[in-house]
């Protein structure tokens, strides 16, 4: 492939508009600057690329992040969601993690969720348990309203809590 260093152009310069002005014209010399080689510019738009990939990526990572994580037990061994109370967008996702004073569940209470919504498709079973730390059940509520949830083996000392979706 040929490369172009440097080249001369020459252009005639018009002092006057007349036929005769022409006749006197003179000459500029101009230099062109040599053309970029391409795999300056392929790297150019690798690098945008990649920078794409990566600001994509993060996004959908920040997605992610905008799950809230409700932890279950408190760093201390309390028996307690932490936090109890909260608000989330509808569509929001929910991640209760196993924390400490193991094991837990997540039941939703029939009877304290916004109407037509089915407190069994959103809850665990009361016999399934997260029995490790870090175990996680996720649920995405959708349906306006105020949502009441337990730990069925701790309800009795106090592990409560609720949310609202806006």
């Amino acid at each position: 492939m040929a490369s172009i260093t440097s080249s001369t152009i020459s252009l005639p310069s018009f002092t006057g508009l007349k036929a005769a002005a022409a006749s006197r014209a003179t000459v500029a010399t101009v230099k062109v600057a040599p053309a970029a080689p391409k795999l300056s510019v392929k790297a150019s738009l690798k690098q945008a690329v990649a920078t794409v990939l990566a600001v994509s990526a993060s996004a959908l990572l920040a997605s992610n992040a905008l799950a809230v994580e409700v932890l279950l037990g408190d760093n201390d061994g309390g028996l307690v969601f932490e936090p109890s109370t909260f608000s989330i967008a509808s569509g929001e996702k929910i991640v209760f993690k196993n924390n400490r004073g193991f094991p837990h569940n997540v039941v939703f209470d029939e009877d304290e969720v916004p109407a037509g919504v089915d407190a069994s498709k959103i809850s665990m079973s009361e016999e399934d348990l997260l029995n490790a730390g870090g175990e996680t059940y996720a649920v995405t509520l959708t349906e306006k309203g105020t949502y009441s949830f337990y730990c069925s083996p701790h309800q009795g000392a106090g592990m409560v809590g609720k949310v609202t979706v806006n």
